[in-house]
This record gives structure tokens, C-alpha cells and sequence, in this order.
């Protein structure tokens, strides 16, 4: 078992974290999915996490959090848009 704490493992714990702290304040009522910090957070969280899988060449979770990413990506810009229509 390798016990060493490297680079990938920082970027994973740090991106699990922040999806983890967004699902939690939502689940708190503290954030709305809807809002500007949650949509931040889960790309970041998803981000960090999706480039640690790659580093670690773990293609599931590659695709498991690029998706996450993309589809929190899409919300955002969906956001921007209807708040410049407004």
C-alpha cells in the first residue's frame, strides 16, 4: 500500500472537498443550486477532481467529473444569460 501523499492526491481531496462542502450547504439550505457559489463550486470541486483522475489515468472518473463539470458549466452560462436578459 503506498502511504505517500503527492500532487494527485492534494488535487483529489481538495476537489471531493469542495463538492462535498457545496452538497452539504445545499443540503443546509445555506446555498441554492441555483446560485453563483454552488455553480462555482461544483465546476471547481468537479475541475480539481477530474484532473486528478486524469493524472492518475483513472478514465471513469475522468468522464464521471468532466461531465459534472460541463453540465455546472452550462447552468452558469445559462445563469449569466438570464440575469443579461433581465
Amino acid at each position: 500500500m503506498n502511504t505517500q501523499f503527492n500532487i494527485n492526491d492534494l488535487l483529489g481531496f481538495t476537489g471531493v472537498a469542495i463538492l462535498l462542502a457545496a452538497f452539504l450547504l445545499h443540503q443546509l439550505n445555506k446555498l441554492s443550486k441555483d446560485g453563483f457559489v454552488y455553480i462555482i463550486m461544483n465546476i471547481a470541486g468537479a475541475g480539481l477532481a477530474c484532473y486528478a483522475s486524469y493524472l492518475i489515468r483513472y478514465l471513469p472518473f475522468v468522464i464521471l467529473e468532466a461531465t459534472w463539470m460541463m453540465v455546472s458549466m452550462i447552468a452558469l452560462v445559462r445563469m449569466i444569460a438570464e440575469k443579461k436578459a433581465a
